[in-house]
């Protein structure tokens, strides 16, 4: 480990438990590395291309790859200080196990093992197979997305295993597999610069997705036109022709209305919707009393601004739609996503040059991980755990017969209200914090604080394995050669650059022995990556996810492989569509109609004010790597809630004034940020925080019922103003863990 540039007191003084990292100018980065490493950073679905630098076992600094065709060498803050954490004070080295009334204490692998497997033995000998469950991070690689999969089904033999992707893009997929029978964008990024016009939804591309806008600005530069649908004034949204300020949970109306604009002025390719698609009568039905008035009053939106915005799609012979969160987190994203895909199907504009479609993955392996068998509901291949015939397929590649392969399980919330059941009673968790992920938090904690038995796989001690009986030191990103796949759904590789530290292990390698001891060593005899990684591909082969064509090797050729990729010859595909032959059983791309429904929480007089939440430039989802860099820390040192000046001021409310923010399931308080650059009728605060700075205190744990996405993006609340300067209440409170 590196000496630390400051004392750790000082860290915990100025930041807090999570010590916020940042290296003194002496630090060994400074000296030439032993070796420059080509891989991608650990963050969002871009996975960016990024060179690390190693000496002495230690990632010390980073250099651009300017080859990689995707970024060029471009990183965004994150990016660029990622490597910090590689040396932090926080890493976790050795096993740990609570003692209670003393914390946690350090306890040999064996007894760890040991322990663990006694427990899942109790538990399930006790309550049930599916009384034990497992909860899973869609950072992971392809490879342990995949094992982990396989690793619950066979070796804990539970149904009950669920990913937090399940919070970030299951509506879109939902929506992709009902429209398209496949579930990824249909272009590479590439496409985008030849596009007349470009709608974004929900989606900060600025902040969350910096390296993107390079291909928006390709296309800007091009005459493209810019249309930015988003409650905020985003700093995308600042640069777009048209802005379009959604009141949150109100999306399926706007595209509905655009919908019917387009049916009205016959803006559509008729001859793509009679032989290729099917379902247009019954959506058109749908939105025939969509008027402009309607649409205005719903939305929140001027009338001449939603008719621009469909005239500029309408006319467009080249267009890109692209949305992310703001859009799928909601009781009807399933709807939304299928609200965008009408407008896409009926201007006919997939499958061409400069024509696409598609959702901005958020997370790291965010495409990969929702491909090969860590949903609740999914086999790899993005198979459905559902179908007989699926089922058979997977059985036979993992040697166990099918009735032995577990059922459909509970999805991520889903398992967290069975824990208050008493029906859920033991859970693994690898690389995920639902503590400050899943909404409503308070209700979340007392699930924890309810379990028999709780391990938890990380390499930081986040704020849910605070709540663990044991705890195992994992890996990072840069510890374990794999693969994941970005955003446009280039399967990338992931190169091993060192070793974990002190008693810290490989992901795989605990999954492995956990297996073993479990009595599934036999399914589980992998000597490294490459060998789960060509499991992987015979897994998937048939699948509309198919990876079977792509190797490490032809991976590294190519800088990358674009599935599906269905055979060794197969050069990978890019641009989906192109034969017109869509992956749904009668081969056409299906209009879904989608009737508009009120959020599940609309507001009243007792909490009169719509809050979202949403991510900024300099964290990551739930900040367990993001807030322990110190210069990411400075860039954003804690949530702020943002609030238009004539709302702050119906409520007395001061700039930087601490604000109390309640909702039905809590309450909390943030500094006032007042901007215009937001609705007058809507707060927004980032959720990267945990404990007291936690906004996932307030939101509301309805899901869609389709994917099963919690509701993050609208609820009801009230807002009182404090008398008290954020800053220094903050200081008391901002650190207070559960």
């Amino acid at each position: 480990m590196a000496t630390l540039p400051i004392s750790t007191d000082k860290i915990i003084e100025k930041y807090g438990p999570h010590k916020a990292y940042t290296p003194a100018s002496g630090f060994h980065g400074s000296h030439e590395p032993d070796r420059l490493v080509k891989t991608h950073c650990c963050f969002c679905g871009m996975q960016c291309g990024i060179q690390l630098k190693v000496k002495d076992n230690t990632i010390a600094g980073f250099e651009p790859w300017m080859e990689f065709p995707f970024n060029e060498g471009r990183l965004c803050p994150k990016g660029v200080q990622r490597y910090l954490q590689n040396n932090h004070p926080d890493r976790l080295l050795h096993p740990l196990q609570r003692v209670e009334g003393k914390g946690f204490e350090n306890i040999g692998w064996d007894k760890a093992m040991d322990r663990t497997i006694s427990e899942i033995r109790r538990i399930q000998e006790q309550y049930g197979q599916d009384a034990f469950g497992m909860l899973s991070g869609v950072s992971l690689t392809n490879e342990k997305s995949y094992m982990i999969g396989k690793f619950a089904r066979v070796a804990l033999k539970t149904a009950n295993l669920d990913y937090n992707g399940r919070l970030c893009m299951v509506s879109a997929g939902a929506g992709n597999k009902k429209a398209f029978g496949l579930d990824r964008i249909s272009n590479s990024w590439s496409d985008l610069a030849g596009a007349e016009v470009i709608i974004i939804a929900g989606t900060n591309v600025s902040e969350t997705f910096p390296t993107l806008t390079h291909y928006i600005w390709q296309a800007r530069d091009r005459g493209a036109k810019l249309v930015v649908i988003d409650p905020r004034v985003t700093p995308i949204a600042r640069t777009a022709d048209l802005h379009l300020p959604v009141k949150p949970g109100t999306d399926s109306a706007l595209y509905g209305a655009m919908l019917k604009i387009l049916v009205d002025n016959d803006w559509l390719d008729h001859d793509f919707i009679q032989h290729h698609t099917s379902g247009f009568d019954k959506t058109i039905e749908a939105v025939k009393d969509y008027d402009l008035a309607w649409a205005e009053k719903t939305t929140g939106i001027p009338a001449d601004k939603i008719l621009q915005a469909a005239t500029w799609w309408g006319k467009a012979s080249t267009s890109f739609l692209l949305h992310a969160r703001g859009i799928e987190h909601h009781t009807k994203g399933v709807d939304n996503v299928l609200g965008c895909i009408n407008l896409v199907l009926a201007t006919g504009r997939i499958g061409k040059p400069y024509c696409g479609y598609g959702t901005i993955t958020g997370q790291g392996n965010g495409q990969g991980g929702r491909e090969h068998g860590h949903k609740c509901d999914q086999l790899p291949g993005n198979r459905d755990i559902t179908n007989p015939e699926h089922r058979k397929y997977i059985a036979g590649v993992w040697g166990i017969e099918e009735s032995e392969m577990p059922g459909k399980g509970l999805s991520a919330y889903e398992m967290i209200e069975a824990i208050h059941r008493g029906e859920v009673k033991g859970l693994i968790t690898i690389c995920f914090n639902p503590l400050v992920s899943l909404p409503n938090n308070n209700f979340v904690r007392e699930a924890f604080e309810k379990l028999e038995y709780y391990v938890a796989i990380d390499f930081f001690l986040n704020e849910t394995a605070r709540h663990a009986d044991l705890i195992l030191p994992g890996s990072l990103h840069e510890e374990e050669e794999g693969t994941v796949t970005t955003a446009e759904g280039r399967v990338v590789k992931i190169n091993q650059a060192i070793t974990p530290p002190g008693e810290a292990r490989k992901d795989s390698d605990i999954l492995i022995e956990l297996a073993q001891r479990l009595g599934a060593g036999d399914k589980f005899n992998y000597s490294c990556s490459e060998d789960i990684f060509n499991e992987l591909r015979v897994a998937s082969k048939g699948g509309t996810a198919d990876y079977y064509g792509i190797t490490y090797e032809k991976i590294e050729k190519n800088m990358g492989v674009f599935w599906p990729c269905p055979d060794l010859d197969h050069p990978g595909t890019p641009r989906l569509w192109e034969d017109r032959k869509f992956k749904t059983p009668d081969g056409k791309a299906h209009f879904n109609p989608v009737p508009y429904r009120d959020p599940s929480e609309v507001v009243d007089t007792e909490f009169p004010v719509v809050l979202t939440t949403g991510r900024v430039v300099s964290q990551y989802l739930s900040g367990s790597q993001t807030r322990r860099i110190g210069k990411l820390v400075d860039q954003y040192p804690e949530p702020l809630l943002e609030i238009h000046p004539k709302l702050a001021a119906k409520y007395n409310i001061k700039n930087r004034e601490l604000v109390k923010v309640s909702t039905r399931r809590g309450e909390a308080f943030f500094p006032a940020q007042l901007v215009e650059t937001i609705r007058e009728d809507t707060v927004f605060i980032p959720y990267h925080w945990g404990g007291k700075q936690s906004a996932n205190q307030l939101t509301i744990g309805t899901l869609d019922p389709v994917s099963k996405i919690p509701e993050f993006k609208v609820c009801a609340c009230r807002l009182e103003p404090t008398g008290q300067q954020g800053t220094e209440k903050m200081k008391e409170t901002a650190y207070q863990s559960y």
